[in-house]
């Protein structure tokens, strides 16, 4: 499957609605394989009884890690389709997009050497090191992994919302007719 640069090209025909589609799609995609990493999580618990800790507890982690890596480029590759789909766009579409385009702005991505850096997110870290604290001091990277998690989800629910807010305010819903005979 190719993997194309834009989510429209020059020549569509209702454009704007290709694009909200297809990021809300992507946006999807993202909560899916967020929601994959956090469902295996708590299916490791089945294993429990035949995984020894010092297996299963790096599995936890190394879970929570693929799935926000893979949700962070997820949300990269919205980011860079939508910015390269703009200027094939009419400037009152973009104008009906802003809702989205504020989101990128205000909530940038963090890089991901920075995202995984202890120095750069003092306050996951304090918090990953005092749930350890409390818990078991093994627990200390799966926790910060978790958090690490729950700022992807974060950033895609913010993306989420304004996809829902275009769709609402500028394509047309599609009711299908119950009072029909």
């Amino acid at each position: 499957m190719p993997i194309t640069e834009t989510y429209i090209s020059a020549h569509d025909s209702d454009a704007l609605a290709k694009l909200v589609k297809a990021v809300d799609r992507d946006v999807e995609r993202g909560e899916d394989i967020l929601m994959l990493g956090f469902a295996t999580v708590m299916l490791s618990s089945t294993l429990a009884p035949i995984a020894p800790p010092s297996v299963l507890l790096p599995g936890v982690a190394l879970v929570f890690t693929l799935s926000s890596v893979c949700a962070h480029f997820n949300s990269r590759t919205i980011e860079k389709k939508l910015c390269a789909s703009l200027p094939l766009l009419s400037a009152k579409d973009r104008l009906k997009l802003s809702p989205i385009i504020k989101v990128f702005k205000e909530h940038p991505m963090p890089v991901l050497a920075d995202a995984f850096n202890f120095f750069k997110n003092p306050k996951r870290t304090l918090y990953s090191v005092l749930g350890g604290l409390l818990i078991n001091p093994f627990w200390m990277p799966i926790l910060y992994m978790m958090f690490m998690h729950i700022s992807e989800e974060q950033n895609l629910i913010k993306l989420n919302h304004a996809v829902c807010a275009v769709e609402l305010a500028h394509l047309p819903q599609e009711r299908p007719d119950q009072y029909s005979d």
